[in-house]
């Protein structure tokens, strides 16, 4: 008998991607709590190791080898990752304020957002300079700065820590290795630099910077910082390039209204990593460690993210805590610019190459636990089944979304059982994207749509199934006009429910307000996993047509392919091979693609298409051949034209496809003479919340490029409608 899914009964909310988080992710991966949702809330869809960093700037790692993926990372743990900020938590409510204007509602919380660096009393910080935290931003400016750096660049760096120097000595090695001759001047307010170091070490970083030729000056103050230069308080002034603060740390505002107990703004915790409310916890450089001070650094993260671990479960399962207990001294292996670096601790002394191999092993190491994770079980089939139970489950998890539609072979034949239609106000019927109904002079067209989740996040997945429901109705060049939802959830407790239910409602009346619709109404239900659809109706005077293309008219694209590949690498934790891209990154551009609407190219496009659709399900090669009139014209693709969303390509090459792929190719693969290859491959992936296709007239295609460009919306001319000749149906693709 089929055991149905656990109901999930409380949220844990984990606010930042910190080293902490990211390793709770990956051992709650590894151990699940049954009943728990976990949800990580970021900016980003990667979140930097710090330990690399320097290695970083002086070129001896590439971003992604410094880089953790969030979103693989959840998705291996069974967490939605919601790619936003938080901006104020309310433990009285138990909620937390995204800079969306999102709210969370949780019943246990754990805060690991790092520090920041920036001086935001300085004047002419924010717009000429740049904070050593938090480092991604920072990371991207320097790899800008080299790559256009002049013949001598110069550089001021602000704060003479243990960071500063060794950033100062990265900067050099990296600047010199390219070819350009550094001025780095290095500023400390105090009156020694790097603090808290034994003599014998910090003798030996300060004879680094003079093999750097850089310039250290102590008991100075910034004044002003302007688009080439440094003002001090004395008056002097310095040329820079490229302005970087790596003075102190300072916690984020926003944790000042939270009530919590703060100790010089950041979050006072106990041994249990609680802070003053129970339900809060916090880890990583934005605590402090009230039972135990110690300075910020990246090893007490690490070594309190297994405390953190089993006490956020012990919170919602009312089970026993454990508590931290802090080395009093680390290892801290400072690298000097090139692959050298000296060592720290208890007094030891030590410097060399072989320190810097040990370094790299250690920062390797960690990174290395978030590069591979266990692939997906399929279930296991029982010893005696029926004939084609395997074939039917196939070799991997289902996807969703258009991903797990019918295939149009079985949608077809299905559909030519139906009975021709009556009535007379219907002018259209099965086989266009809307039905039509005839009111006086008015069109009334209805549509509706039904997507399986793709992705962890209520919120999102409504805000998507909204925007793929309207995209028939702008296919028809209709106005949207009103819809029916129909949502299934998961089994959930009452409060979840009411959580998961407020969250698609509000996200989905977001998207269809915007879209001049309301939601009138709809139905609920409750299953094995959350599945949101919409019914959706529009007003046009003149609906335009799928499969009304002419010869002579232009195809114009109006997004970029490639979602259904792109999901499902993110679902089966794939990796891209680009080593300038992440799968986290290529998956958060896909959802960004897949939230634009697609009204102002539609509102341009029904003043001229002969015929329109949106790509879905079937992929580009499939729709376009419904708007060939299904065999009666042919065309021509130029697939370098067709534009392909961030690492599609890449996952195609590797053989990453959606479960619908196969069907979409075996239903028109005799139709498309096309070169072998991933591009080809992409033109079957079935799309969700796709762009629009439209058949244009030529002689109207630059007053629609031009009218859509100054709108602000991309569109590519893809290829042609072609008179059939002696190959109906046939699509050409060079």
């Amino acid at each position: 008998m089929h055991a149905p899914p656990l109901p999930l009964t409380q949220d844990i909310l984990l606010i930042g991607g910190g080293h902490a988080h990211a390793l709770v992710l990956r051992m709650w991966g590894m151990k699940p709590l049954a009943g728990a949702r976990l949800t990580v809330v970021n900016p980003g869809p990667v979140a930097p190791y710090t330990g690399m960093l320097p290695g970083a700037v002086a070129g001896h790692y590439a971003k992604r080898d410094m880089m953790i993926d969030l979103v693989r990372l959840a998705r291996f743990a069974g967490a939605r990752a919601i790619l936003d900020r938080v901006v104020a938590l309310d433990p009285a409510t138990r909620q937390a304020r995204l800079g969306s204007g999102r709210v969370l509602a949780y019943d246990v919380a754990s805060i690991d957002i790092g520090i920041a660096s920036d001086l935001p009393g300085l004047e002419g910080f924010a717009d000429h300079a740049v904070s050593a935290k938090p480092l991604g931003a920072y990371a991207e400016r320097w790899e800008a700065f080299v790559a256009a750096a002049p013949e001598k660049p110069r550089l001021v760096i602000i704060g003479a820590g243990v960071g500063g120097v060794e950033l100062a000595l990265a900067s050099a090695h990296r600047l010199k290795s390219v070819g350009r001759q550094p001025r780095i001047t290095l500023l400390e307010q105090g009156a020694a630099p790097l603090p808290g170091l034994a003599n014998a070490t910090r003798n030996r970083l300060l004879a680094a910077l003079k093999d750097h030729d850089v310039t250290l000056r102590c008991g100075v103050t910034v004044g002003s910082i302007g688009a080439d230069h440094v003002v001090l308080t004395d008056g002097s002034t310095l040329g820079s390039d490229f302005t970087l603060s790596v003075a102190g740390s300072r916690p984020q505002g926003w944790l000042a209204q939270t009530g919590l107990d703060l100790h010089q703004g950041f979050v006072t915790v106990g041994p249990t990593l609680q802070s003053s409310d129970p339900a809060v916890f916090a880890a990583g450089d934005c605590a402090h460690l009230g039972f135990a001070p110690r300075p910020k650094a990246g090893v007490f993260a690490v070594r309190e993210a297994p405390v953190l671990f089993h006490n956020l479960r012990a919170a919602v399962t009312g089970g026993p805590m454990r508590r931290f207990s802090p080395q009093r001294d680390y290892l801290k292996l400072i690298s000097t610019g090139g692959k050298v670096a000296v060592a720290d601790k208890f007094g030891l002394r030590l410097g060399g190459a072989w320190l810097w191999r040990l370094k790299d092993r250690i920062d390797r190491s960690f990174m290395a636990k978030f590069e591979a994770f266990p692939a997906m079980p399929m279930p296991a089939l029982p010893a005696e089944q029926a004939r084609g139970l395997r074939e039917a489950m196939g070799e991997k998890p289902m996807c969703g979304g258009c991903g797990a539609k019918v295939g149009s072979d079985a949608l077809s034949k299905a559909l030519t059982a139906l009975p021709a239609p009556e009535r007379a106000d219907l002018l259209s019927g099965p086989g266009d994207d809307a039905a039509v109904l005839a009111i006086g002079g008015t069109r009334q067209v209805i549509t509706t749509d039904h997507l399986r989740a793709f992705v962890s996040d209520p919120h999102l997945m409504a805000r998507l199934a909204a925007r793929h429901a309207l995209g028939d109705i702008w296919a028809m060049g209709a106005d949207p006009q009103v819809a029916l939802a129909q949502i299934t959830l998961p089994r959930l407790s009452s409060a979840l429910q009411t959580r998961m239910l407020t969250e698609v409602m509000e996200a989905a009346a977001t998207v269809f307000r915007a879209a001049g619709a309301d939601i009138a109404g709809g139905h609920t239900s409750v299953g094995d996993e959350l599945a949101i659809g919409f019914t959706v109706t529009g007003l046009s005077t003149r609906p335009i047509a799928k499969g009304a293309a002419r010869p002579g008219d232009v195809l114009v694209l109006t997004s970029p392919i490639g979602t259904g590949v792109v999901l499902a690498a993110e679902m089966a934790l794939s990796r891209l091979t680009d080593p300038g891209l992440m799968l986290g990154e290529a998956w958060a551009a896909t959802i960004a693609a897949m939230q634009r609407p697609a009204d102002t190219a539609a509102r341009v496009f029904r003043d001229h298409a002969s015929a329109m659709t949106d790509i879905t399900g079937f992929g580009l090669a499939g729709h376009l051949w419904e708007m060939l009139g299904k065999g009666a014209l042919s065309a021509r693709l130029d697939l370098g034209a067709v534009p392909f969303l961030p690492g599609a390509v890449d996952l195609a090459a590797q053989g990453v496809a959606s479960t619908l792929m196969p069907a979409n190719r075996a239903a028109l693969d005799w139709q498309v003479d096309a070169p072998p290859g991933p591009r080809t491959d992409l033109l079957f992936d079935p799309q969700t919340c796709g762009g629009l296709l439209a058949a244009v007239p030529r002689a109207a295609l630059p007053g629609v490029l031009a009218r859509l460009d100054a709108m602000g919306e991309t569109a590519a001319c893809i290829g042609e409608v072609t008179d059939p000749g002696g190959n109906p149906g046939q699509i050409l693709v060079v």
